[in-house]
């Protein structure tokens, strides 16, 4: 029976891999079908991709286009039913939705109005969307402006 792991070619339908650099008897000796000089016989040569024979490359013949802001903050965005299940007596902070795996550390926090809230929650992190904050303050919650004070 035919299967893949008795599959082989037919017989005379493959060629065997050029031996080069073999000596003289083989044919590809020496140079080994390199010729003498010249770009192509060294090694490490080879046409680069984009290269075009020395005219301007199309990368580099295209403008430049856009804006990349390096002062950009990014934001973990998390969603008040995300909140909701965590403990309502403490103050929520950055550290507690770090410890409580909903965010990476380092990140900065925006809350957003995705879900319900039915504890009421003391919220402190870097930012809260408007709807976020009458929905929290609609709960009994309160939300605390600016990052959390080290004591």
């Amino acid at each position: 029976m035919l299967s893949l792991a008795n599959l082989s070619p037919k017989a005379g339908s493959t060629k065997q891999k050029k031996r080069l650099g073999r000596g003289p008897g083989s044919g590809h000796g020496k140079t080994a079908g390199r010729g003498h000089k010249g770009f192509k016989s060294r090694s490490g040569s080879g046409v680069k991709p984009g290269f075009e024979g020395g005219q301007m490359p199309l990368q580099r013949r295209l403008p430049k286009r856009g804006f990349t802001n390096t002062f950009k903050k990014q934001f973990a965005l998390v969603s008040l039913s995300q909140l909701n299940g965590l403990g309502s007596d403490e103050v929520i902070t950055v550290d507690t939705l770090v410890a409580a795996g909903v965010v990476k550390k380092g990140m900065f926090v925006k809350v957003l109005a995705n879900g319900e809230v039915t504890n009421p929650l003391k919220v402190q992190v870097d930012k809260v969307s408007g709807a976020a904050q009458k929905l929290i303050e609609a709960a009994g919650g309160t939300v605390i402006s600016g990052e959390p004070k080290e004591a």
